[in-house]
């Protein structure tokens, strides 16, 4: 579906500070998303297309993407975000911005609104680190490190994915299916064979990996209540990876956000004697009071969360003494000018910052860039399986971890391009809206 604006009403309709951004820079002349449902049904691909031409003979294009009800984030870029874009200065990124923030926020704007926002700042970035010949971390004010450490977190090639092979597994998001036998199944893995999979990724270098095995608790009575049961399956797992390689290699929980403050606790009380470097979404992060009495109940460290997505989520989470590590996913809750904000905002309150990434390469790239401009990141999340298997089915470039980390990006803006061919004016998921 094409939709063409004419020029001659954008200016009216995106009122009065737009007005600058017609003579600075490049202008936004279309708008491309995709729903790749082949490939990854929950991810919306975006460009954004200029008429800056050429720089080294590469079209300028920004590339971003969100993750989950895509349909819906791409309605938002389309219907609402088109007539403020198109026409306007590609290269006023915080105008952009704050004028869609604020009107978003008239109507709640934290759902699809700030999904599509994120995506669109990521590509507005892009196009920004391509015309100026840096890659974005520079923009940000990097490096301040060389390299950028990652941890892996125990999904598999189809966590997330048109699941074909296993019909009957969950396809919510969030929800970790079991796996199964097969490369790269660290889900299967972490559960069945958990020594042998520590000891591989410590092999290659990772310091730092990451379990779901309460899931399946979740799975079967839901999160009300954990048995002694339950506790001694959660737990499993991570004994057997101790007693076999010790504290080789750092271990985390997610939960997923599927517990009640009492399982949670439970959970976490258990947890102790494991020593992980933290606990992620243990608790659903509905109440920063429910947040902060969970951590000041227990003993071990709270990852507090990509379930957050507003920037004043977060402060609250801080000023109640929520979180000993802020977890950003760049692609919901404003990208990369957000995400840096969050970083910077945790910085002030002495708490390290986590990137998230299991859904998509530009949220990881984006949370790369991050990495790579602030000190107080302290890890990437990587799904190998994603790196080794999907993103190669989306961007073209390769992104590989070597001896448990990444190489800052080096091409100019965010560091890869979709695929060409997943832009097809035919495919079902296809929308374009165009300067008339």
């Amino acid at each position: 579906m094409t939709t063409n604006v004419d020029s001659s009403l954008l200016k009216r309709a995106s009122g009065p500070t737009q007005e600058h951004a017609y003579q600075r820079g490049p202008r936004i002349v279309q708008l491309e998303t995709v729903i790749p449902h082949d490939v990854m049904p929950g991810l919306l691909a975006l460009r954004i297309h200029t008429d800056a031409g050429s720089v080294g003979g590469v079209p300028v294009i920004g590339h971003g993407e969100t993750y989950y009800i895509p349909t819906a984030a791409a309605a938002v870029i389309h219907d609402f975000f088109a007539p403020r874009l198109l026409g306007s200065d590609a290269t006023a990124i915080e105008s952009h911005w704050r004028f869609l923030y604020e009107r978003m926020t008239a109507f709640g704007g934290t759902g699809a609104e700030l999904r599509a926002l994120s995506a669109v700042d990521l590509a507005l970035w892009d196009i920004s680190g391509q015309l100026l010949n840096a890659p974005v971390w520079k923009l940000l004010g990097g490096p301040v490190r060389d390299t950028i450490p990652v941890y892996n977190s125990s999904g598999g090639p189809f966590y997330g994915r048109s699941n074909r092979r296993t019909p009957s597994a969950s396809g919510w998001p969030g929800h970790g299916d079991p796996g199964q036998p097969g490369p790269l199944e660290d889900n299967w893995a972490s559960l069945n064979q958990p020594e042998e999979l520590a000891e591989e990724l410590i092999s290659l270098g990772y310091k730092a990996m990451k379990l779901w095995s309460f899931d399946a608790v979740y799975r079967r009575s839901g999160g009300q209540f954990v048995s002694p049961a339950d506790l001694r399956e959660g737990l499993a797992p991570f004994e057997r990876i101790r007693n076999r390689v010790g504290d080789s290699i750092e271990l985390m929980l997610d939960g997923h956000g599927f517990f009640s403050l009492a399982a949670a606790r439970r959970i976490a009380n258990a947890m102790t004697a494991i020593k992980p470097l933290w606990l992620e979404d243990i608790l659903r992060p509905d109440s920063i009071h429910a947040m902060a009495a969970f951590r000041s109940q227990i003993s071990v460290p709270v990852a507090v969360s990509e379930m957050l997505v507003t920037i004043d989520s977060y402060k609250q989470a801080l000023d109640a003494n929520a979180a000993d590590y802020i977890m950003i996913d760049p692609t919901w809750v404003g990208g990369i000018s957000a995400s840096r904000r969050i970083a910077e905002l945790s910085q002030v309150y002495n708490v390290p910052t986590l990137m998230h990434d299991c859904t998509g390469p530009f949220t990881l790239l984006a949370g790369m860039h991050v990495t790579a401009s602030n000190t107080g990141v302290t890890f990437q999340e990587t799904v190998r399986a994603h790196l080794t298997t999907l993103y190669p089915l989306l961007v073209d470039q390769k992104i590989e971890v070597t001896n448990g980390t990444l190489p800052l990006p080096a091409r100019h803006g965010i560091g890869a391009r979709w695929l060409p061919e997943l832009f097809d004016p035919n495919h079902p998921g296809y929308r374009s809206s165009r300067l008339q």
